[in-house]
């Protein structure tokens, strides 16, 4: 009411614009006059003007309106727009592999999108999601021991891809076309902690071979658990994203029973949105990581994975 009086002179005129009675505007005036202890309006005339005290509360009342204004606009982009936050958790190789050109794709398109990311294991981060903490998630699943995907979560398949035994270029098996996971027994193996993906699949994969793992390395980074690999103190089972970077020394040998990764993307079915669909989007696109090297010294050599979805 205070600009509306400002704006058209008089008590009686700013009223009919407002189509409130004179008196009505006569009582907010009063209220404000009371509640900032300053006169606002003075006479000009036939008519009122703002004080200076009234034109600094009128421009920090446009300033409040105007951000009103704007955030109910963003309120209601949110609905059809990709803007806003974007909180991602991904095991570590899919953060090194595919999330950087999705990003960089998304930050092109939408501006106004703010993504973050946090890598760890889904032993970890899925009660996140859960919770509402993340908004989207990258997980990992083995073939031999398919993660376990609590109900009301949406998911979509990105990458399917083989994995290795990693070993010593000075190991006995370097040199083999194809290595047995029975061939294992006797070599100390480099793992992630217990309960991750990882672990639980290698013990699984072992065991089913009738070999009982030695796992003396609980290494929670691939490339750590590859910097032992290399040195010829253990060997490991590596999917083809998590082979690089590879130190020199390490050779990345086929099994002859193959075993297989996937990298899934999921989300709180009730939670769906347009960054998150955007960002599987873009994810979907870079579900195709360079082939597998061969060795840390051969790293453009290797066969391509396949991808789903």
């Amino acid at each position: 009411m205070l600009d509306a009086v400002a704006v058209h002179g008089t008590v009686a005129q700013a009223a009919q614009a407002l189509h409130v009675t004179p008196s009505g505007v006569s009582q907010h005036l009063n209220k404000l006059d009371r509640e900032t202890g300053h006169r606002l309006l003075e006479p000009d005339g036939r008519g009122l003007r703002l004080t200076h005290a009234g034109r600094v509360l009128a421009e920090h009342a446009a300033t409040v309106m105007a951000q009103v204004g704007a955030a109910e606009s963003d309120l209601a982009d949110l609905r059809e727009e990709t803007l806003g936050p974007l909180r991602i958790g991904s095991v570590g190789s899919a953060v090194r592999t595919l999330l950087p050109g999705a990003l960089a794709e998304l930050a092109d398109a939408h501006p106004r999108l703010i993504p973050s990311v946090r890598d760890g294991e889904v032993i970890d981060m899925m009660p996140l999601l859960l919770r509402g903490e993340l908004d989207l998630l990258l997980v990992e699943s083995w073939a031999n021991r398919p993660v376990f995907l609590p109900a009301g979560l949406a998911v979509h398949p990105l990458v399917d891809e083989e994995v290795r035994a990693a070993v010593s270029a000075r190991h006995p098996l370097a040199d083999r076309e194809r290595i047995g996971l029975a061939e294992l027994a006797g070599t100390p193996m480099a793992s992630c902690s217990p309960g991750t993906e990882q672990h639980e699949a290698l013990v699984q994969a072992l065991r089913g071979q009738g070999v009982e793992p030695d796992v003396r390395y609980l290494l929670d980074e691939v490339p750590t658990q590859l910097a032992l690999v290399a040195a010829d103190l253990a060997a490991a089972l590596v999917p083809e994203m998590a082979q690089r970077p590879a130190p020199p020394g390490v050779r990345f040998v086929p099994l002859e029973s193959p075993l297989r990764r996937e990298i899934t993307a999921v989300w709180r079915s009730d939670s769906e949105s347009p960054p998150i669909r955007a960002c599987v989007n873009a994810l979907s696109d870079r579900g195709r990581p360079r082939p597998a090297a061969v060795s840390g010294e051969d790293a453009g050599q290797g066969s391509p994975h396949h991808r789903s979805g």
